[in-house]
This record gives structure tokens, C-alpha cells and sequence, in this order.
């Protein structure tokens, strides 16, 4: 190999590790620009923070990953929890509480499964429809009403086991949950390949509709996770909580490299675009910077994130191109 070759940055090697790069880089200037920024408090308290959005986002990397989405994370989230919260307060049970809030969301998670799968409604479509029905079910549960004097509900956002945050423990097994999917298990290279070509999929004998469903029945486990997380740590059931969360795990998906075309997509990669993220905001906060001009700032990285996706997608396919051309000249 040439010295020429040996300097060049692999490009490859550069999609598949260039968040880790960024995310350092954010790390390394935020603590410069706040020496407050490095404290183990100031550290855990991100985490803490991210979590909810993060658990929601391995939910949407899962179903973008198979060429999907969710808009109804944050509706069904507030749905789920309201009525956890309804059920505990009626039980004087935690695990009833915790459970109604996965089963609840699960149940609309399949809803949508089936409007995509049976109906082949787009899933844009189908859960902006779920999104408007969750929310409003929660509102009209409640009648617009937040439900306070939680009790010990607040040990599942608020709590700690040995020290550590439990918030930032579902994180951490969420993390893994999902890893483990994505590279360890049929139902993994299942949702790559529908991704990246759900006719050939499907061709080679993948139930894509099974797959599909399973997706976002995963998803309805995170999302009630999530949901009961958000209202502990609020410490009360908000029909109106949430809103715009279901934006954050997006942007924490597409940061973290999960490609809108489908196909591609870690769940290391959503963590790092998570806490960039979470890290942005903090080190936002921490300066100073209007709430206002903060917006403008997240805006305009997703619009990045999303643009150096299909530029670096546009650049994989002109490659392919050229190969096809090459080889064809080779064999003529």
C-alpha cells in the first residue's frame, strides 16, 4: 500500500465512527467552555434527563431501521402513564401500575402494527392518526385534569439502587435489550433486511408483516417504559406531558446515524446522538444562550443530520454505479 493510500481517511470507517468522533469533540468543548460542565452531579443529571428520550428513540431506530417510524410516542407515552399512575393509585401496586402502562401501550403499538401491515396504511399516516387519538383519550381519561399526590409511584423516575439513578439503569438495560436485537437475533437481521429491500426480503421467505408487527410491539414496550419514567420523574400523571418527545428520539435516531431509507442503524450509534444532544442542551443552558436561539440550534441540526444522510446515501449509490460501469467494461 502506498503512503498516498495509507493518508487517506476511510470513508466507511468515517460513517461508522464519525459520531463517536463527534460526540467526543462536543464533550471535550463543552467542558472548556464550563468547568461545571466535567462534575459527576452535572453528568448524572444529563443521564438522568436523556433517559426518557433515549428509551423512546432505541423504539424508533428499531422501526426506522425497518423503513418505519413512530409519531405517536409521546401521546401513547402520556396515555400509558396517566392510566399507570390511575391504576397504582387503585391497587396500591407498583408492578400493576408498571404493568398497565406497558400493556397499554403495547395495545396501541399493535393498532398501528395492524393499520401498516394489514391495511397498508403508510406508517406516517397511521400513527399521526394514533397520535391524535392517544393524546385526546388521555385528556379525555383525566378530562384535562393532572392527577397529583403520587405516592411511591416517583420511585421508578426519582429513586436509586446502589447509588445509581434507576432511570439511568432502564437506560442502560434498554441499551442492551436492544444491541442484543439488532446484532444477536433472527428478528435483527430480519429488520435490516426489510430495510434495506423489503421485496427481497420478503422473496427470501422473511414474514415482513410478523416482522413489522414485532417491531412495534417492541416499541409499545418501550414506550410504556418510557412513559412510566416521565410521569415519576414529574411527579404526576400529565395528559399533556410529553409533547415533542417523540421529535427528541428522532433526532437522537438520525443523529446517531439510523438512515430514513432504512437499513442502517445502531443502537451505540442512537446512545451517542442522544447525548449529543443531551450534552448541546446542557452546555446551551449553561452559557446562557436564549431559549429561543436554542431551538434554532436543534433545528438546525437535524436538518444536518438528515441532509448528510442522504448526501452520504447519494455518494453509496454513485459508487455502485461506477463499479456496475467498470465491471461491464471489464467483461466487454
Amino acid at each position: 500500500m502506498s503512503n498516498k493510500a495509507k493518508g487517506k481517511i476511510n470513508p466507511d470507517m468515517l460513517s461508522k465512527y464519525g459520531i463517536y468522533l463527534v460526540l467526543l469533540v462536543l464533550f471535550v468543548v463543552s467542558w472548556m467552555a464550563n468547568e461545571n460542565f466535567m462534575t459527576k452531579s452535572n453528568l448524572t443529571n444529563v443521564s438522568v434527563q436523556i433517559a426518557v428520550g433515549t428509551i423512546l428513540a432505541f423504539g424508533q431506530t428499531i422501526l426506522i431501521i425497518s423503513g418505519m417510524l413512530d409519531l405517536s410516542s409521546a401521546s401513547v407515552l402520556a396515555l400509558a402513564g396517566v392510566l399507570s399512575i390511575s391504576a397504582y393509585l387503585s391497587t396500591g401496586s407498583l408492578i400493576i401500575g408498571f404493568l398497565v402502562a406497558v400493556l397499554v401501550s403495547v395495545a396501541c403499538n399493535m393498532l398501528n402494527g395492524l393499520m401498516v401491515t394489514k391495511f397498508k396504511t403508510p406508517p406516517f399516516i397511521a400513527t399521526l392518526a394514533m397520535m391524535t387519538m392517544a393524546r385526546g383519550a388521555a385528556l379525555l381519561y383525566t378530562k384535562g385534569q393532572n392527577i397529583y399526590q403520587i405516592k411511591d409511584y416517583t420511585i421508578f423516575g426519582q429513586g436509586n439502587l446502589m447509588g445509581i439513578p434507576i432511570p439511568i439503569i432502564f437506560l442502560v438495560l434498554t441499551l442492551i435489550i436492544t444491541w442484543y436485537i439488532l446484532n444477536h437475533t433472527v428478528f435483527g437481521r430480519s429488520i435490516y433486511a426489510i430495510g434495506g429491500n423489503e421485496e427481497a426480503a420478503n422473496a427470501s421467505g422473511i414474514n415482513v408483516d410478523r416482522v413489522k408487527m414485532k417491531a412495534f410491539i417492541f416499541n409499545g414496550i418501550l414506550v410504556g417504559l418510557a412513559g412510566v419514567i416521565f410521569m415519576s420523574r414529574v411527579n404526576g400523571g400529565l395528559p399533556n406531558g410529553a409533547v415533542g418527545y417523540e421529535f427528541k428520539a428522532l433526532t437522537a435516531a438520525v443523529i446517531g446515524g439510523t438512515s430514513f431509507s432504512g437499513g442502517v442503524g445502531t443502537a451505540f450509534g442512537t446512545l451517542a446522538g442522544a447525548f449529543i444532544v443531551g450534552f448541546l442542551d446542557n452546555i446551551m443552558v449553561m452559557v446562557g444562550l436564549d431559549s429561543y436561539l436554542q431551538q434554532i440550534v436543534r433545528g438546525a441540526i437535524i436538518a444536518l443530520a438528515v441532509i448528510y444522510d442522504i448526501w452520504s446515501k447519494s455518494k453509496g449509490k454513485s459508487k455502485k454505479l461506477i463499479m456496475v460501469e467498470e465491471t461491464k467494461e471489464k467483461v466487454s
